[in-house]
C-alpha cells in the first residue's frame, strides 16, 4: 500500500505543478480521485463526484493559484497512518512558493490530510481534510 501511495502523490504534485502553467490534463486529474469524494475545511464538509463538474472547478481553482502568484508546490512530508488493509490517512506536508511583482517571494508551509484507497495496486484520493487556506494566504500578505 505504501508505495501506491507514494506513486499516487509524486503524479500528485507534478500534475498539480504542472497545472500551475495551465497545463491541466483532465484524465490525469481524474485519475487522482475515486468516483466520489468528500472535503472537510472550515469552511464546511462537501461530498462530490469526480465528474465534469469537479474538472471544472479544479480548472479555474488552479487559475486563481496562478493569479495570487503560486509558483509551485511541493510535498515535504509524506506519513501515512493506515485503516485498513485498502485505505489510510495520508498526511501531506506542502510547501508552497508564491511570487508577483508586488510581493517578494513567499515560501509557506502546510499540512492537508488525504483519505486514500488503494484497490489492485491504484492509489486514489476519496477525501481530504484542510484547513483555512485563505486566512493563512492573508496572514502571508497573498490575498
Amino acid at each position: 500500500m505504501e508505495e501506491s501511495v507514494r506513486q499516487l502523490f509524486r503524479r500528485y504534485e507534478a500534475f498539480f505543478n504542472r497545472a500551475l502553467t495551465g497545463d491541466i490534463d483532465a484524465d490525469e486529474l481524474a485519475a487522482l480521485y475515486a468516483p466520489e469524494f468528500i472535503a472537510a475545511s472550515p469552511a464546511g464538509v462537501a461530498a462530490g463526484r469526480n465528474d465534469d463538474q469537479l474538472r471544472q472547478a479544479m480548472a479555474q481553482g488552479y487559475a486563481q493559484y496562478r493569479k495570487i502568484g503560486t509558483q509551485g508546490m511541493r510535498i515535504t512530508q509524506l506519513r501515512l497512518s493506515p485503516i485498513d488493509e485498502n485505505h489510510c490517512l495520508a498526511h501531506i506536508g506542502w510547501t508552497a512558493r508564491y511570487a508577483r511583482a508586488d510581493l517578494p517571494e513567499t515560501v509557506i508551509d502546510f499540512e492537508v490530510h488525504y483519505l486514500v484507497q488503494v484497490l489492485q495496486d491504484q492509489a486514489r484520493v476519496f477525501g481530504w481534510v484542510a484547513g483555512d487556506e485563505q486566512a493563512l494566504l492573508r496572514r502571508h500578505g497573498i490575498v
